[in-house]
């Protein structure tokens, strides 16, 4: 085993002890190469997410790997109507992940396990499929789809369950 291998990676808790939920005003940006195989959550903020989330944060700690928190947003550019301008829609990373944060105490209580959060712009179901094959995910874990609509035209879960590279978990 190389020296690499031999010592935990920054962000990780040394093997035998327990993770801990990172620094609210800490840098959640790390390196891909820190996030070994963590179980990933896509949360979008819904009722079935919210249980995903808490399912995610469980299987996490049973697991002793880290647990990445994947919210994906629509590309934020728009067309006004009457000028044809294109208008961009900057959105508050920090908040974000403190909102994300703040969802995952609530679900979870405060639970003792190493945190990430990453937001992505783009497809929710190839967004989500790229996180847990760019991070070698042991699962990928999202909530099941709400609208009818969904069960006619696809959902984000039936791609998934096509083509992510890991288990994928649908959580009603």
């Amino acid at each position: 085993m190389d020296q690499a291998e031999s010592s935990p990676t920054p962000g990780q808790p040394e093997p035998g002890r327990p993770a801990r939920r990172p620094d609210r005003h800490a840098e959640h940006e790390v390196p891909a190469l820190a996030l070994e195989h963590p179980v990933v959550a896509g949360y979008d903020g819904s009722a079935s997410s919210r249980n995903a989330l808490a399912y995610a944060a469980g299987l996490s700690r049973r697991l002793g790997r880290p647990l990445l928190i994947v919210y994906v947003c629509s590309s934020g550019v728009y067309c006004e109507p009457l000028t044809g301008q294109v208008v961009g829609v900057p959105r508050d990373a920090d908040a974000l992940e403190r909102w994300l944060l703040a969802e995952l105490d609530q679900v979870t209580g405060h639970a003792e396990i190493d945190v990430h959060v990453r937001t992505r712009r783009g497809s929710p179901a190839r967004e989500l499929a790229a996180a847990a094959a760019e991070f070698s995910a042991d699962a990928l874990v999202i909530g099941a789809p709400t609208h009818i609509w969904h069960r006619i035209a696809g959902s984000v879960s039936g791609w998934l369950a096509r083509h992510a590279r890991c288990p994928v978990i649908v959580v009603p």
